[in-house]
C-alpha cells in the first residue's frame, strides 16, 4: 500500500467538487428595453447551471420545452436548468445576488453560451462576435449594449414561442449550434481533463474500496480557492465575482 498517485489522478482529486464552477452574481439593476431590470438572455449548449439565491428578490424567465415560464426568486431558493433552456434574470428589488454553480467549469468561459441576439446577428458569426465582445475601454457601456441587444432578440423569441409553442425555438437553436460547432474540439479537451477525469477518478475509488485497497485515502487533503480580489467583472447577467477553481491550494496556506 502506497500513497503514490498518478499526476492526472492528483489533478482530478484536487478539482473543485464535480469540476464545477462557482461564481457570485450580482444581477444588473439596469433597466431593460421592456422596462424591467436585469441581465442578458442566453442559452448554454452543454452545461447545466444552478442558482442558490442569497439576497434580494427577482424572477427567472425561461423559454424551453414547456414554452415560456417565469418563476419567482427569493432568498434560499435553489433551482437549476439543463442545456437548451433560454434564461433571463429579472432583478425586481435591485438587490438580487445569486451563487451560481456551473457544470463543466471552463466550458462556459470557452463560449458554451449563445446570446439571444436578433436573427440577423445570429446568422453572421463575425457580427455576432462583435456584438458579444465587450470593449475594454468602455466595459459598462458595452455590457449594457450587449444586454439590450440580447433582450431585443429575447422579446421577439418569446412572442414566437408564445404563438408557436416550443417549436418556435427551432431557428434560434439551429443558429446557436452553427455558431458553436467549431468550438467543440476545445470543449472536449476541457471536459476530458476536468469533469470526465473527476468522474473517472470516482470510479477508480469505488474499485479500490471494493478491493479493500485504502491507498487513495492517504492522499486526502483540504484545499482552498483564494478569495477573488480586484473589481468584479461584467458578465452577461450581472457583475461577477468568479472563484478560480483551477487555482486551489492547501487550506493551511
Amino acid at each position: 500500500m502506497t500513497g503514490d498517485v498518478p499526476p492526472e489522478a492528483a489533478a482530478a482529486a484536487a478539482a473543485f467538487p464535480g469540476a464545477t464552477g462557482v461564481t457570485l452574481l450580482d444581477v444588473y439593476d439596469w433597466a431593460c428595453p421592456d422596462g424591467v431590470r436585469g441581465g442578458s438572455a442566453h442559452i448554454h449548449l452543454a452545461s447545466t447551471e444552478g442558482y442558490v439565491v442569497l439576497r434580494g428578490e427577482g424572477r427567472l424567465q425561461t423559454l424551453g420545452a414547456r414554452g415560456y415560464t417565469e418563476v419567482p426568486l427569493r432568498p434560499g431558493d435553489c433551482l437549476w436548468f439543463t442545456p437548451g433552456t433560454v434564461h433571463r434574470l429579472v432583478n425586481d428589488d435591485g438587490q438580487l445576488r445569486i451563487l451560481v454553480v456551473m457544470q463543466n467549469s471552463g466550458l462556459p468561459e470557452a463560449g458554451d453560451c449563445v446570446l439571444t441576439f436578433p436573427p440577423e446577428v445570429l446568422a453572421d458569426p463575425g457580427r455576432y462576435a462583435a456584438a458579444a465582445t465587450l470593449d475594454p475601454g468602455a466595459l459598462e457601456d458595452s455590457a449594457r449594449r450587449r444586454r439590450d441587444l440580447a433582450i431585443e432578440g429575447f422579446l421577439a423569441l418569446r412572442e414566437q414561442v408564445t404563438r408557436d409553442g416550443p417549436a418556435g425555438l427551432g431557428d434560434f437553436l439551429a443558429a446557436a449550434v452553427r455558431l458553436a460547432a467549431g468550438r467543440v474540439p476545445g470543449w472536449r479537451r476541457r471536459w476530458q481533463s476536468q469533469a470526465a477525469a473527476v468522474a473517472g477518478l470516482t470510479g477508480q475509488h469505488l474499485d479500490d474500496i471494493e478491493a479493500m485497497r485504502p491507498g487513495h485515502l492517504l492522499a486526502g487533503s483540504l484545499l482552498r480557492i483564494p478569495q477573488p480580489a480586484g473589481p468584479r467583472g461584467f458578465g452577461m447577467c450581472g457583475r461577477l465575482t468568479v472563484y478560480q477553481t483551477a487555482s486551489q491550494r492547501p487550506a493551511s496556506d
